[in-house]
């Protein structure tokens, strides 16, 4: 494996977790292994309030390497047995305790498209490409976390063409939420993540499992889950110390208990 996955802290609760697998930032197999070992451990790690997912070089990520799908079919291997390994590694950024910022720089393509769907919030630089290419390679890839995302329209006209959109594009799709110039991309991501960390943790963690699933409950099911939610929200010891810097003009410490 030539390829690495560099972290950053910045400050007390955000990590940058980069991709730097030149020159597409493929994600194959040993990739795969270091990513979701470094996830684990960051998501162990409750100092860690937020993550800024991002790619080296000219693509966020370019999803699995098909060299070693070719080459595992082969050589008589199980035909998938790489996307199903792919799809557990997208299930746990999905999963992640902490909200996920995808910071998306180039080219963003296939599984790395979908590795970008399965975080929180996205962001991208004015030269961020991104492509829906199942169809380009005889797979399907997004059609399910897509449409749910930006709708059945538009994701169709993503889905069914293969081709490459413009960061403005996806914009207006709502596929990201803002765009910057280049330079601009990472401080922007890191400064997000640092105002999602200042905030109480717990309440942030049980934000993201409610609108997790918000698509798939009826009503009733939501209100019985926002209840047992806020109740151990409301004895927590964050919740009192928020309270009380507020009686007292000033800004609350919380330290996610």
């Amino acid at each position: 494996m030539n390829g690495t996955i560099h972290e950053t802290r910045e400050g007390e609760h955000v990590v940058v977790v980069e991709i730097d697998n030149p020159p597409r930032n493929t994600l194959g197999s040993a990739m795969r292994k270091l990513l979701r070992g470094i996830l684990a451990r960051l998501a162990a790690d409750h100092s860690v309030r937020a993550i800024v997912l991002a790619g080296r070089g000219n693509a966020f990520c370019s999803g699995d390497d098909l060299r070693e799908e070719f080459e595992a079919v082969a050589g008589g291997g199980e035909r998938g047995a790489n996307l199903v390994e792919f799809g557990h590694l997208l299930d746990e950024v999905e999963a992640f305790r902490a909200p996920v910022i995808a910071a998306v720089g180039g080219w963003c393509v296939g599984g790395g498209f979908e590795l970008a769907l399965c975080s929180d919030i996205r962001l991208a630089s004015t030269e961020a490409k991104f492509v829906c290419a199942g169809v380009n390679v005889g797979l399907m890839a997004s059609a399910y976390r897509l449409p749910r995302l930006i709708g059945a329209s538009s994701a169709k006209h993503m889905l069914f063409t293969g081709l490459a959109y413009d960061a403005g594009t996806a914009l207006r799709f709502g596929l990201v939420t803002d765009v910057f110039a280049p330079a601009d991309l990472m401080p922007r991501a890191i400064e997000l993540a640092s105002r999602i960390a200042s905030r109480a943790p717990l309440s942030v963690e049980a934000s993201k499992r409610i609108a997790g699933q918000a698509a798939n409950l009826a009503p009733a099911e939501a209100l019985a889950l926002q209840g047992q939610e806020l109740s151990a929200l409301l004895h927590s010891a964050d919740h009192l110390a928020a309270l009380t810097a507020f009686l007292e003009k000033r800004t609350p410490t919380f330290t996610r208990s």
